[in-house]
């Protein structure tokens, strides 16, 4: 059975404390923002009206983290959703929405993950509430973007960094 321990505000804390320091690791949202919010809609107002059929819709995905300090990270989540009935473009719409993090009592080896998976999990609903809200403000049904496997994702992003790194060119030495 595993133990738990209980934060300052009675709730759970993880049970894992660092040994070395005796601290209980802890993961808090210091704020959130939206850093960068574009929705176009090039055929307006012809495609105001009923559709006859879904447009086909793109989504990318992307995650940056960056310290702020020793504690603190701006984890940056940026969606960039584009329907396209053909080869028109129906709307785009972009959002790069961020959070600052404060990570403290973490092991070294656990900071990318909590990076790349933790905190983007915690920004994404957030982030789908905007769009699905930008989609609806401009004419369409919200976009509801389905849940995002930020571990798969970081694995891929790890995956690739390691066939980058073993494809380089070794330097040479004269």
């Amino acid at each position: 059975m595993a133990e738990e321990t209980k934060n300052s505000d009675g709730a759970a804390a993880p049970a894992a404390a660092d040994k070395a320091n005796g601290a209980t690791p802890t993961l808090n949202v210091v704020s959130q923002y939206m850093k960068d919010l574009s929705f176009e809609n090039p055929s307006a107002p012809r495609n105001a009206g009923q559709r006859g059929k879904a447009p086909a819709i793109n989504i990318n995905v992307n995650v940056n983290a960056n310290p702020l300090s020793e504690t603190e990270y701006d984890v940056v989540l940026t969606l960039n959703a584009t329907a396209k009935d053909g080869e028109t473009v129906v709307f785009n719409a972009e959002l790069v929405y961020g959070g600052i993090f404060r990570l403290q009592g973490f092991a070294k080896e656990h900071m990318l993950p909590l990076l790349f998976i933790e905190c983007p999990r915690m920004l994404f609903p957030f982030a789908r509430q905007i769009i699905a809200d930008a989609t609806r403000n401009g004419g369409f049904p919200p976009l509801m973007i389905d849940p995002i496997d930020f571990a798969q994702m970081f694995q891929q992003r790890m995956a690739a960094e390691r066939t980058r790194a073993a494809s380089a060119p070794a330097p040479q030495v004269n």
